[in-house]
């Protein structure tokens, strides 16, 4: 199965429960993948799809954010998928490992928490973001990348102070799932 085939699997099974902005979505990525076949990679200039996960440490209460060396904003992990990356959720994986430094992450049981479509300088006009949870394992300890300024662990209560409503949206349905025993 191709990573495009696995976008595709992931995105018609994402959903129960979702509002109608997620269902529209959906909608529109599942839309975009059956017109271009290039469309999980950078290179496509309509927009391509890319997988992000937020860092979580439910023990604490707290979530790690990257301040984005490009972006200069507080976000959470993620990035582009990759040709070696298999589907969606290993690509969120190896971005929120590479840029957090922390060994033993593990994504949310049950697949993509948000949708987050974004747009983005030229040449490519959207990133269609497919966001995932990780959970840190105890006494998990980061290490900051070349694409990030800083990273930081935010309480839950903080993050809508730094960062904009697309991450406290991933945050809150984080939080919803891990209350849900996801």
């Amino acid at each position: 199965m191709s990573l495009h085939d696995d976008a595709v699997r992931v995105l018609k099974d994402y959903g129960p429960g979702a509002d109608s902005a997620q269902e529209e979505l959906r909608q529109a990525y599942l839309d975009h993948l059956a017109l271009h076949p290039d469309g999980m990679w950078k290179a496509c200039g309509t927009g391509h799809l890319t997988a992000s996960a937020l860092v979580v440490d439910p023990e604490r209460g707290r979530v790690l954010l990257t301040l984005h060396r490009k972006l200069r904003m507080w976000l959470q992990m993620g990035g582009h998928c990759e040709p070696g990356d298999a589907t969606l959720a290993a690509a969120a994986l190896r971005e929120a490992t590479e840029e957090s430094g922390i060994a033993g992450l593990t994504l949310l049981a049950g697949g993509p928490v948000v949708l987050d479509r974004h747009p983005i300088p030229a040449p490519c006009h959207w990133h269609l973001d497919v966001q995932y949870a990780a959970l840190a394992p105890s006494g998990a300890a980061e290490r900051i990348s070349e694409e990030s300024l800083d990273l930081r662990w935010f309480r839950y209560d903080e993050v809508a102070e730094v960062a904009d409503s697309s991450v406290v949206r991933l945050m809150e349905r984080t939080r919803i799932a891990l209350d849900a025993g996801r």
